[in-house]
């Protein structure tokens, strides 16, 4: 339950990773099975990482063809990695045949001229190779990204190739208990980067300041690979909340909210809100409103329950109209809004008045995701909150302990700015 440490111990059963392994190759395997595909080929970072178990370094993340991998029929997955580099992968990933180690055929990302369209028909000519020796060439081909030069290559080589986000989608919606525990993990590390961000926030630092610092914090953890964002919004940065940080000097009685979006242990992510007031209380009305914020937030938690769906709970909040006078739901996208959490930050379900109405996703045991809620007066202040959740058969697990019963009141002097309006 979160409280057995970061490290692996002989002496201890704690996560298990050769496990952990196994369920995500094989559930990610029945579900290509599925949908009717002989072969996946995988290159978005967390699907790789999904099916292989290895690593994308930063500097490599959001450029598909760099690495990827395929998972053919029944054998074992296939990984081009990035030129020399599959040298060290034979060392540090055992589980991965040597001989399922390829060197990829990359020409970075979009249309980029004729090195790119040799680049590719290299990339495809490799692909057809690997169907051929497991036995499925000529079946379909399930594909997690695609671009204009793989679209013509493809056509010419004639491969039968169809959507491969979704049956990925579909099997890293459920976790198993290890990755049930990693998030557990993920959430323990949220909850005391909480507590640091409410011990270091004072009046006079700045949103940069106080990003740089929890970022440094974070990656003091061990089992830290990345922090793709820190966001730390005050004042009238907080609404319309424009999910981002800056020079701002947070002033005496400020309203300030801090994200972990997402801290990443072990490849599991966070998405992890709280809202704080510097030097003073706040007042009736942001009381209120926060208030109105949980509301929406508890009342969509109580909805989640194994056998309802997402319009179940997006119907707990009001529509963007009632809450803000917006004319239509996609002018407050993410204002209320749930989310898978895993691999990757919009894992399934993903929730929203926007299309969880008009089509559902039915709720099932072992998914984890995060609920958000947020309200405000338009360029004065506003108010974020956000929990992280684990579905259970017969009950439901909220993984972020940090206080959110009300607004964290961070150093107040007794009287300060009590007079009205302020």
């Amino acid at each position: 339950m979160a409280n057995a440490g970061m490290v692996g111990l002989d002496w201890q059963q704690r996560i298990n990773w050769d496990r952990l392994r196994k369920y995500r190759l094989e559930r990610a395997r029945a579900r290509m099975k599925a949908a009717g595909l002989g072969a996946m080929l995988l290159m978005y970072d967390e699907n790789v990482r999904y099916v292989t178990s290895t690593l994308t370094p930063g500097w490599n993340r959001l450029k598909p063809g760099l690495r990827y991998a395929m998972l053919c029929g029944d054998d074992a997955p296939v990984l081009f990695e990035q030129g020399d580099i599959g040298m060290q992968i034979e060392r540090h990933s055992p589980w991965i045949p040597k001989d399922h180690i390829r060197w990829s055929y990359a020409w970075i990302k979009g249309a980029a001229g004729p090195a790119s369209l040799a680049q590719v028909k290299k990339f495809t000519n490799a692909i057809k190779q690997e169907m051929k020796k497991a036995n499925v060439a000529g079946t379909k081909l399930g594909v997690d990204f695609i671009d204009i030069n793989m679209l013509k290559v493809f056509a010419e080589e004639k491969i039968d190739w169809t959507d491969g986000m979704t049956p990925m989608m579909e099997a890293r919606a459920i976790k198993n208990e290890d990755e049930q525990e990693a998030l557990r993990m993920v959430g323990a590390i949220g909850d005391a980067a909480h507590w640091e961000f409410m011990k270091f926030l004072q009046p006079g630092r700045t949103e940069n300041q106080l990003t740089a610092h929890i970022m440094q914090y974070l990656y003091s953890v061990p089992g830290m690979e990345d922090v793709e964002d820190v966001i730390v919004s005050s004042g009238p940065n907080t609404w319309p909340n424009w999910r981002n940080f800056s020079d701002r000097i947070v002033k005496p009685g400020d309203i300030v909210f801090m994200d972990l979006a997402a801290l990443t242990w072990n490849g599991y992510k966070s998405c992890y809100y709280r809202t704080y007031c510097a030097g003073k209380e706040p007042t009736n009305e942001q009381k209120d409103i926060y208030a109105t914020a949980l509301k929406w937030l508890y009342d969509s938690i109580k909805a989640v329950k194994v056998g309802t769906t997402t319009r179940e709970i997006a119907s707990k909040w009001p529509s963007a109209k009632e809450a803000w006078g917006y004319a239509e739901e996609d002018q407050a996208a993410a204002n209320l809004w749930g989310h898978g959490l895993g691999l990757a930050q919009y894992d399934q379900p993903v929730i929203s008045r926007i299309w969880s109405l008009d089509h559902p996703i039915e709720i099932k045991e072992g998914m984890v995701f995060a609920l958000e809620t947020q309200h405000g007066k338009k360029f004065e202040w506003g108010v974020r909150i956000e929990e992280m959740l684990i579905v259970h058969k017969d009950k439901i697990e909220i993984i972020s302990s940090f206080p959110v019963e009300q607004i964290t009141v961070v150093d107040p002097i007794p009287g300060y700015s009590t007079l009205a309006g302020r």
